[in-house]
């Protein structure tokens, strides 16, 4: 079997992937809407050397993520997700193997979440890889129809630890540059969970159905990927209230503060301002709070939203108040 693309050629290289995977070639992604329903659509572009570096990140996990990327934002939505639309920039350093590993990854996400169809093209790239992923997905009218306004003292979740991925990733950098001095591979096991939450993050496919099932309808959702105090920002930019975060309510991967102490970083730090934590931050109406607990007991309450005037603010375990920022953010706005 042809194993270049010179020899495969474009279309055959497109056609054994799909004969790969569970799902065959389209020409255009179209699905019918429940009449009402409301479509979203996410996208995301993935650059080699900016958002991964192949020195150590599978190329099958890398897939996966990416399609997580883009379909946690679709959840924050409470968007079911309906069409996938994949291009790869491929350059001549990846040989047919290596993509078959990425398109595996993609299509192994895109079952896992539902998706009913996925486009995929190739084209030529000069200066390493690059995925570009659209994800659409459809809410239905009556949860559309349910979601409310928000209120002061409503209150704010987030699906797991934060923080996590930035670590990990902290951790995989550091690893490379002692394989590219020694040549011996880096021990990385005390640290797996924190190396696993940024190379391969997990998002529970079934959260959508879970919140209609429970008539949980949150007000806001937001796919926490630039760090929580971006999310927090943006929280209170669209709702118009303030918000208050609790430091000590924060959730954190156990080995977080080890870490942190070794590469003196503090944890807080890379949970407010890392990036790539894949995790849904919900606004529940605080009349929703003890079967929010009941039937959603992965996520972490972490804070509430208040007046306007109070503003976005992290509290620390002494009830000390410091204005949250956020990267891409000017003064002005806080």
């Amino acid at each position: 079997m042809a194993e270049s693309f010179s020899e495969l050629g474009k279309v055959e290289a497109i056609e054994q992937l799909y004969r790969l995977s569970a799902y065959n070639p389209v020409a255009g992604l179209t699905y019918t809407a429940e009449k009402g329903g409301k479509i979203t659509t996410a996208a995301r572009m993935y650059l080699e050397g900016i958002d991964f570096n192949l020195v150590y990140f599978p190329l099958k996990h890398l897939g996966y993520k990416c399609v997580v990327g883009v379909t946690g934002e679709l959840y924050a939505t409470l968007a079911h997700p309906k069409l996938l639309n994949v291009v790869l920039g491929v350059s001549a350093k990846l040989d047919f193997p290596q993509v078959k590993d990425l398109w595996m990854g993609i299509t192994v996400a895109a079952k896992e979440h539902g998706y009913e169809a996925v486009n995929l093209d190739l084209q030529p790239s000069v200066n390493g890889l690059y995925i570009s992923v659209c994800a659409t997905g459809e809410t239905s009218l009556l949860t559309s129809k349910r979601r409310m306004g928000a209120k002061s003292k409503d209150l704010i979740c987030v699906s797991g630890a934060l923080g996590a991925s930035y670590l990990g990733y902290q951790v995989l950098e550091r690893g490379a540059k002692e394989f590219a001095k020694s040549g011996e591979q880096p021990q990385m096991g005390q640290y797996k969970m924190l190396v696993g939450s940024y190379l391969r993050p997990e998002l529970d496919a079934s959260v959508v159905d879970r919140l209609e099932d429970s008539e949980i309808y949150p007000s806001y959702g937001y796919f926490v990927t630039r760090g929580l105090s971006d999310a927090v920002k943006r929280l209170s930019r669209d709702s118009g209230l303030g918000v208050k975060i609790y430091a000590d309510k924060i959730p954190f991967e156990g080995n977080s503060f080890a870490l942190g102490k070794e590469l003196d970083m503090d944890p807080l730090s890379a949970a407010m301002n890392g990036g790539d934590d894949n995790r849904l931050l919900f606004v529940i109406p605080i009349l929703h709070l003890e079967k929010f607990r009941r039937d959603f007991q992965t996520f972490d309450i972490i804070g509430h939203t208040a007046q306007a005037e109070a503003g976005c603010v992290l509290v620390t375990p002494e009830g000390v108040e410091f204005p949250i920022k956020a990267q891409g953010w000017a003064e002005k706005d806080e």
